[in-house]
């Protein structure tokens, strides 16, 4: 049995549709979603903002690559484009842990490097496993408490939209 982590995001094109269409595309092994977040661009800044969700995924055949690959493919069904580093996309789908799996192979790093200083990660993500744990690094609430309160309050519920 594998059950992953996956962080959602959108902000180029209609961005809510972007966010569902990743979600159907789980949807056989969904176990939770989140709601949906609005949050400020990160890394490069002069772009639209972001919706970020995180859902939990299970599946007893599924491996960590498996989760990449489908992520992968479903970035490729909504037309990504990969012109620059943390610039905008009509979809992003990351691995941020599955199991208690560590890689370091630069494709698949695990846990997800950038999960304890990102808000748009940790607030929906405890939204639906207020447990969270990052493998190796520590209990994800503890994570989000040591952040900056600006980086908390960057990241701002749409109860308009919904998965």
């Amino acid at each position: 049995m594998s059950r992953a982590v996956l962080s959602l995001g959108s902000n180029l094109g209609d961005r809510s549709a972007y966010l569902r269409r990743a979600v159907d595309g789980m949807r056989d092994a969904l176990v939770a979603v989140s709601s949906v977040y609005e949050t400020a661009p990160w890394g490069v800044t002069d772009q639209p903002d972001f919706l970020n969700a995180v859902c939990i995924v299970d599946d007893p055949v599924r491996d960590h690559w498996a989760w990449l690959r489908a992520g992968q493919a479903l970035e490729r069904e909504a037309e990504r484009v990969r012109e620059q580093r943390w610039g905008p996309r009509t979809l992003d789908v990351d691995v941020v842990a599955v199991d208690d799996v560590r890689s370091t192979d630069p494709e698949l790093l695990l846990p997800h490097p950038g999960t304890p200083e990102r808000a748009t990660v940790l607030i929906p993500w405890l939204e639906i496993d207020p447990d969270a744990d990052v493998p190796g690094v520590g209990r994800a609430d503890a994570l989000l408490a040591a952040l900056p309160a600006a980086d908390r309050d960057g990241v701002r519920k749409r109860t308009d939209l919904s998965l």
